[in-house]
């Protein structure tokens, strides 16, 4: 565990040295006397997937009902990356840790988010720039390290329309925003980040053949975050984000239950 970050169960949560304000606390949280996001969507067989050979939408069965059985249980297939998701540092390199092997304390970050709605509405192959994260500086100062940077690109308005998530044209390319290899290497290199999140199928751009941000970020042993939601409801900094990924030995990554906590948004936070 690293010097900047601790983790208590009194009297704080969490403490950061380079948190903005002190993080609510455990019995903050458990008694509603702060705000909790849901980032993450539900799971279900209409949710868009990696448009990759081999992948395929999510699919749950009935195994036994309270009517016939006494009992509701159920069955469910996916890939790894699908839905609201984490890619474990090994999904791109060798060495890496693998889900199961994230350490508990690194799934508890500050979290910033930086919105590039604006530019990614006009320009669906929009890439986060070092120009976006030195603006935010700019605004609201040093990115934390140890945190956990978001993007905000709207692209959750179409969660629910797969071809227009996905914005696949006739030659089978994919456009939707993501994250420039200048901004990504500043992230790791000097703010020193447990991880990447965004609000599209992919941290790369869809247009993406190398995908030479997750190479970076994964190559740092970080991790991202892919098809957030509910990122417009959380303060651009001052929160804190809460990751529990499903837990598959060896596992590349998986479907995570992801939540955002704040007492307040601070001036000029939304």
């Amino acid at each position: 565990m690293s010097s900047c970050l601790r983790v208590f169960l009194f009297p704080c949560l969490f403490l950061s040295c380079t948190a903005p304000q002190t993080a609510p606390t455990l019995g903050e949280i458990a008694s509603g006397q702060v705000s909790v996001v849901d980032l993450g969507y539900a799971l279900n067989e209409a949710n868009p997937y990696w448009p990759g050979e081999g992948y395929s939408p999510f699919h749950f069965e009935i195994l036994a009902t309270l009517e016939e059985d006494g009992v509701y249980s159920g069955a469910f297939t996916t890939a790894e990356h699908l839905g609201t998701h984490l890619d474990a540092p090994n999904h791109f390199k060798a060495g890496q840790p693998s889900v199961d092997q994230i350490q508990l304390e690194d799934l508890i970050a500050p979290l910033v988010v930086v919105d590039i709605r604006e530019a990614c509405q006009s320009n669906p192959d929009y890439r986060l720039t070092r120009e976006d994260l030195e603006s935010w500086e700019g605004q609201f100062g040093p990115i934390p390290s140890e945190s956990v940077v978001f993007a905000l690109t709207g692209w959750g308005q179409y969660w629910d329309e797969f071809e227009g998530y996905k914005n696949q044209d006739a030659l089978g390319q994919l456009h939707f925003p993501g994250f420039s290899e200048e901004a990504a290497l500043y992230l790791v290199q000097e703010r020193a980040i447990k991880g990447l999140g965004i609000d599209t199928l992919s941290v790369d751009y869809g247009l993406s053949t190398d995908f030479s941000i997750h190479h970076i970020v994964n190559g740092a042993a970080a991790y991202h975050i892919e098809n957030a939601a509910n990122l417009d409801r959380v303060p651009r900094r001052g929160a804190w984000v809460i990751i529990a990924p499903i837990k598959i030995e060896e596992g590349s990554g998986g479907p995570a239950r992801v939540w955002a906590v704040f007492r307040e948004a601070l001036d000029g936070g939304t």
